[in-house]
């Protein structure tokens, strides 16, 4: 029997919850442009679904800091 390391299966998780969350925002910020997915470039929209996904571990890192600075009682001074 093999076993799966649960770090690389939860990062695996993770990536994937992250890659769909970004091709959803993706799909609505093309939307509220006026544009139609079906019109756009494979290159395009790995663009785009890239960018969105930068978005979603910035704000990913964001709170976990203030998670982090909260837990440690820095919360006054940041």
């Amino acid at each position: 029997m093999k076993f799966q390391n649960p770090v690389k299966k939860f990062k695996g998780d993770l990536e994937a919850k992250i890659r769909e969350s970004a091709i959803n925002a993706a799909r609505s910020r093309i939307i509220l442009s006026g544009l139609k997915p079906e019109n756009l470039d494979p290159e395009e929209l790995e663009i785009i679904v890239r960018e969105e996904e930068d978005k979603i571990r910035s704000r990913i890192k964001e709170k976990g800091l203030f998670a982090l600075a909260a837990a440690l009682g820095l919360g006054w001074w940041i």
